[in-house]
Formats: C-alpha cells, structure tokens, sequence
C-alpha cells in the first residue's frame, strides 16, 4: 500500500488554495483543505478537536474547518458554490442529496484512492448499504455523522407507571394515553413527542410495511401505508392528545421536542441519535433509549451525512483531503466521534473495540441505534429524492397533523407533484 507522504509527495510543501469566504490559519508550508461543516453545539466542538488532532498529527496537511449553519443552510451554500465553481473541496451532505449530486458528476470518485476498500465500513451504513443499489455504482460517499431515530424515555416516569418501551402502535398508543397528565384543562405533560419530520414519518411508512419511494424510483408515497402512518400520527395529536405537535420547522422543532422532554414536559420522544450524549448529560432524570415500535414490521431509516469530495478540487488538494478522509476513519476518531455526540460508529473495528472495552456494558443506550442497523431501511438512488422531501412531502405532513388536513388527501396532492401531473 502506498504510504501517505509517497501519495501526497512533495507537491505538498506547496501552498494549498485559499477558504473560500474565510482568510486562512495556519501553517503557509502545508496544503490546506477547506472542509465546510453543517452543526453547532457540542457536535461541532467534538468535531473541531478531531480536526485539530488530524492537523497536528503530521506536517503535510492542514485541514480548515468551516462552520456553514445546520444541514439544510450548509447545503444551499454548497450549490451555490459548485455553480460558482469556488466549492470547498472537502464537505458533508445529507444522504438524500448524494444522488443529485452524483449524478451531476460534481463528487469525485473514491474507488481508487488507496486503501479506499480497506476502511471496514459498516455497511448499512455506507454507500453500499445506505441505498438500494449503491455497491454498484461509482463510491462518492462516506459515511460520517450517520444515525436512525431512536426513542428516549423518562425512565423514572415509566418505572413509576410500571410501563416498560413500547413495541407495537397499539403499545405506544395505550402508553402515550396513560403518561399524559392534565391539570385545570390544561396538558402539563404529554406522554410522547416527536417532530413533524419527513424522517420519522419514513420510518413510519416502513413500519407499515411499504416504502416512500420503490426500488425503480417510482414516487408512491407508501400508497395505503402512507395515509397509515399519517392518520397514526393525526391519532395521537388530534384525537387523543397525548402527542405534543411542536412548534416551528425542521431543526427549531427538533430542539423544542429535546427541551421538552429534558424539562419534563414529554415523557417520550422520537429523535435521533445524535442528540443521546447531549440528552444524557442535561436530563435531569435517567434516560433510557430503546428501539423503535412496530405496526407490522420494525423498521427505520438511517439518517446524518456522508463525506463527499468535490470533483473541482486540484489533484493536490484532493489527495491531501483523502489523507483526512482515512485518518477520520481509523478507529480512534470513529470511537472519539460516536462517544463524544452519540452517533453511529460507522466501522466494525470500532465496534469491535468498544465492545471489548466495555463501553456497551457501561453505557447501553449507545447499542440501541447500532442493534437497529438489522431493520433499517436502504434509500433508493434518485435524484428526486430531496426535492420530494423538502418541496412536497414535508410542508404537507405539517399540515396533516398541525392544521388537520385530510392524509389522504395531502398525500394525494403530494404523490400527483411528485411524479410531475400536479399543478
């Protein structure tokens, strides 16, 4: 195998490329690698430490590291700066975005880079496994902050209650009744909370037993499954108001759902994995993580992003990002990153070694998203894919469960705009 400075070579004395948008620190004797970031908070700092690991552990490469806001902000910014070709040249995408990407020919291949079919990923969690299809075509992306949801509860609330987690609907149902406790007609505690978030209602759809999206890229929605899951949720916020719908929109709605339940004003919640360190170490009670409930089968999506490069970048740069890239996936980084936040441990290797070491035993929630990898569900490789999410399908799950709109009815407008015979 190629040894790192023999792959880099001594074209890395040169000066890399300045940030775009950010005046450059440190070493001028080191290609830099401009890597742009999409999270904050603790997330961001345990991150910012394995980038600052990476830059002092050898004198080639210095990786600046920049933060672009949440997912969805970090993303306009990127196709804004591939149009403009001033892209950075390393970054990480949501997974449903990597197949536009792709198949805009602006992600550089990976197959070939050395040691490229060495990294012992995961493969639910890879490209291979995270799309139907996806060892076939050309690797583009890595895994990186990679999750399912997962359900947290209060523990001591559902020990006094004598309720153990939920498994199917009908359980969560009965105990999302059971937990809510109101007091002068108003709710001071529902039994479960969760985001009106394409992600969960996938996860959902699954349960139900059918796919958003089909193998050939065909639109469906879930068909009946779809309008299921909907209803379900519409079930337990409308009907039985046991479900606290929260307020505002994609991640403004994911932290109300966290701070509620962190107050105690939630007994339950759905969200991801990468909030269990965060909601460990600020909860007032134990919390407990545990696998989410079925209707005719388990299922869940993997969620979180992958590691793309950009096409554009020099040779120079591209192999000094790569040299990153396989630093990032050796088992000390993979172990600092999921411990540190929550994630998923994306290689065998780590997980090998967490297990030996005891980490599972001391600290169980960390298997409960790992454990799910065994029902998650691959994502079709389609272009459409994000469009369908953000444009179409979201809005009207909002609608759906916030203001009462018939499912049937919203999924029919969405599925009809989603195959192109809408308005």
């Amino acid at each position: 195998m190629i040894g790192r400075r023999a792959l880099l070579g001594g074209a890395l004395a040169a000066a890399g490329t300045a940030v775009l948008g950010c005046g450059r620190a440190g070493p001028a004797d080191r290609t830099h690698v401009s890597l742009w970031f999409t999270y904050g908070g603790r997330n961001r700092k345990v991150l910012e430490r394995l980038v600052g690991r990476f830059n002092r552990s050898q004198t080639d490469v210095w990786v600046d590291a920049i933060y672009q806001g949440d997912y969805y902000e970090g993303l306009a910014k990127l196709r804004t700066a591939i149009a403009a070709r001033a892209a950075p040249t390393l970054s990480h995408v949501i997974g449903e975005v990597v197949p536009y990407l792709a198949e805009a020919g602006v992600l550089e291949p990976l197959d070939d880079y050395p040691g490229a079919k060495q990294l012992d990923i995961i493969r639910a969690l890879g490209q291979s496994g995270s799309w139907v299809g996806g060892a076939a075509r050309p690797l583009v992306a890595l895994p990186f902050n990679r999750s399912t949801p997962i359900a947290y509860l209060n523990e001591p609330v559902f020990r006094t209650a004598g309720f153990g987690p939920p498994s199917t609907w009908t359980e969560l149902r009965d105990t999302a009744r059971a937990l809510t406790r109101r007091a002068g007609g108003r709710t001071v505690r529902h039994g479960f909370g969760c985001p009106i978030s394409w992600w969960f209602w996938v996860a959902l759809v699954g349960q139900a037993g059918q796919s958003v999206v089909e193998a050939d890229g065909r639109v469906t929605l879930g068909g009946e499954a779809g309008i299921e899951a909907l209803r379900f949720w519409q079930t337990l916020a409308r009907e039985d108001r046991s479900m606290k719908p929260p307020p505002g929109r994609d991640y403004n709605a994911w932290e109300q759902i966290n701070q509620d339940f962190l107050s105690g004003r939630v007994a339950m919640i759905w969200t991801s994995t990468a909030f269990l360190h965060y909601l460990e170490e600020n909860a007032p009670f134990k919390v407990l993580a545990a696998p989410l409930p079925r209707a005719r089968r388990y299922a869940v999506p993997t969620g979180g992003t992958h590691w793309v490069m950009l096409r554009e970048a020099s040779v120079q740069n591209k192999l000094a990002a790569w040299a990153f890239l396989r630093f990032m996936h050796q088992s000390e980084q993979v172990i600092q990153w999921s411990t540190g936040t929550g994630y998923l441990p994306t290689t065998h290797r780590a997980v090998t070694e967490l297990g030996r070491s005891g980490f599972f035993t001391e600290h169980p929630n960390y298997r409960i998203a790992l454990d799910q990898l065994d029902v998650s569900l691959p994502w079709p490789w389609s272009t459409e894919l994000f469009r369908v999410e953000r444009e179409i399908v979201e809005p009207r799950l909002e609608e759906a469960v916030l203001a009462d709109a018939d499912a049937r009815q919203v999924l029919a407008e969405a599925r009809s705009l989603a195959q192109g015979r809408g308005p």
